[in-house]
């Protein structure tokens, strides 16, 4: 008999060990089982560079979701962006989206200015006004080899 209760201990442990490391890799890796509390919108913009799935999206300096993808428009030539935002956060068709730098060298992530004398974008509503991230290391070779004329 005590075999048995110390078998049934052992496994009890095993089964809450097993919960909590799949508790914790679904937290850690931001997964959600039950639903997305985020809702899409989507960004044109003539380049991407530095940006990809899963960087943050800010708008006035507060994390309101990320970078759910990129894609590639054939016809227009144009990267598309869909950015993922958390639900009751408002962003309007006037809104300007860029990229930016965390930093001189850090991370790009996506800065969204939220408008706010536009309508209400829907979800999947597409953010016209977009402004592609700078290019820092073609202006520090620019700088570096003359090829910026001073005013």
């Amino acid at each position: 008999m005590k075999k048995y209760a110390m078998e049934t201990t052992v496994g009890i442990f095993l089964v809450f060990g097993l919960l909590c490391v799949g508790y914790m890799t679904l937290k850690l890796g931001h997964v959600s089982l039950l639903g997305d509390d985020a809702y899409p919108l989507f960004a044109r913009f003539t380049t991407v560079s530095g940006l990809r799935a899963g960087s943050p999206v800010s708008m006035l300096g507060i994390p309101v979701g990320k970078v759910g993808g990129l894609t590639m428009d054939q016809k227009d030539q144009k990267a598309v962006v869909e950015i993922r935002i958390k639900k009751g956060i408002k962003v309007y068709d006037d809104a300007i989206a860029s990229i930016k730098t965390e930093g001189l060298i850090g991370d790009m992530f996506l800065s969204i200015d939220p408008g706010g004398g536009g309508k209400l974008l829907e979800p999947g509503g597409i953010i016209i006004d977009t402004q592609p991230a700078i290019d820092i290391a073609a202006l520090v070779g620019k700088y570096a080899f003359g090829e910026v004329k001073k005013p």
